[in-house]
């Protein structure tokens, strides 16, 4: 039952900061994104929301799946956690915040090294909680292709 309540609260915390980082996109999403040259593989703007919904929600599941676990790694991948969700919340704030694809692209490329290594340490330590991210890789994966392509293009 304790676990249950702490992957809720992970999963609560995801959402929460998820959904504060979008206080960063301010007049940028209306004024300044839709005026960049975006890839013709650029998902139309009610994706974003729905996938990082669900993404937030496997995250928290994922990291609060390692409580309990007895293992020299569970408290590095915390870390790892943490700095991933900083990361990630950052990047909002470089990009359209300070309206910055460049800072954008560094901190992502930073964000997908952060979340593969969580990746590979979970792996190590409780399958299921790595596989949980491999959406959030692969979302990663296609959003440093966005971001770098609006970084070059414009």
């Amino acid at each position: 039952m304790k676990r249950i309540v702490i992957i809720a609260l992970w999963v609560l915390v995801c959402l929460f900061l998820g959904s504060m980082s979008s206080l960063f996109l301010g007049d940028a999403i209306n004024d300044w994104y839709p005026w960049l040259v975006n890839s013709q593989l650029s998902p139309p703007g009610w994706v974003f929301p729905v996938a990082w919904t669900i993404l937030y929600i496997l995250m928290g599941i994922s990291v609060g799946l390692l409580y309990g676990l007895r293992s020299i790694y569970t408290r590095f991948l915390y870390v790892l956690f943490v700095i991933q969700l900083v990361l990630n919340i950052l990047w909002t704030m470089f990009f359209f915040y300070l309206r910055s694809p460049i800072l954008g692209f560094v901190d992502i490329i930073l964000l997908d090294m952060f979340v593969v290594i969580y990746f590979v340490g979970a792996y190590v330590v409780y399958r299921p909680s790595a596989w949980l991210f491999v959406p959030y890789i692969l979302w990663l994966a296609f959003a440093t292709y966005l971001n770098g392509y609006i970084m070059v293009n414009n």
